[in-house]
């Protein structure tokens, strides 16, 4: 694939997009990042009545990527992951997952593993990629997730405090039983932080622009 110009990540909460930009143009600052927003997607994913559009939902940001000139779309949200695949199908363009290197370093690091999220919709995909990477890896791993009550409904009301404090408890709580613990969420990487434990506590956004970086590279190397 030649070198690119430009590159779009897909959003499902405002939160992340600074992060990500920013990290992306210190690694990458030769190619423009496009951010596309739907910020409804983790609530519908939990609402039967509109689970099923989010599917079509993120192929048709990824082909609104595809008018814009853009072959490489990252997923920034754990919740969507698992569409990358099909997206990608239905496109024609590269569609890639940031916590996939995440979950790669959390099976490398040990075969304890606890997922902590503040959302089930969130939890149950990261969990299953995981699994994914797991096998493809050819390790057993023994999977635990937490979803911390409260958590969301906190952060959502704009007291990130509170939920930095309840995340920030889980994983003390969670480090006792684990070789490694991951975020579900990029939001939640601020709560880590704030602890110390001694195991590591991972999260998809660095892990992810660092191997997108990576592999910008490699296609203008071709």
């Amino acid at each position: 694939m030649a070198a690119v110009d430009r590159i779009g990540f897909l959003h499902t909460g405002a939160v992340v997009i600074d992060p990500v930009r920013s990290l992306f143009a210190q690694h990458v600052p030769t190619v423009t990042a496009v951010n596309y927003l739907d910020d409804r997607i983790v609530a519908d994913l939990g609402d039967p009545d509109r689970h099923d559009s989010v599917r079509d939902r993120v192929i048709g940001l990824v082909e609104t990527a595809k008018a814009a000139g853009i072959d490489t779309v990252m997923l920034t949200c754990s919740s969507i992951s698992e569409y990358a695949a099909e997206a990608s199908a239905a496109t024609g363009v590269r569609v890639l997952r940031i916590d996939e290197a995440m979950a790669d370093d959390a099976v490398a690091a040990g075969s304890r593993i606890t997922v902590i999220a503040t959302l089930p919709t969130t939890c149950a995909p990261t969990s299953r990629l995981i699994d994914e990477r797991a096998r493809l890896a050819g390790k057993e791993v023994q999977l635990t997730s937490i979803v911390v009550e409260g958590a969301f409904a906190a952060v959502a009301a704009g007291d990130r405090a509170t939920h930095d404090a309840l995340v920030g408890a889980a994983i003390e709580r969670a480090a006792t039983q684990a070789d490694v613990i991951v975020l579900a969420q990029a939001s939640m990487a601020g709560a880590a932080d704030a602890v110390s434990v001694s195991v590591p506590v991972l999260s998809s956004i660095a892990p992810g622009i660092r191997r997108l970086a990576a592999l910008l590279a490699d296609d203008a190397a071709r």
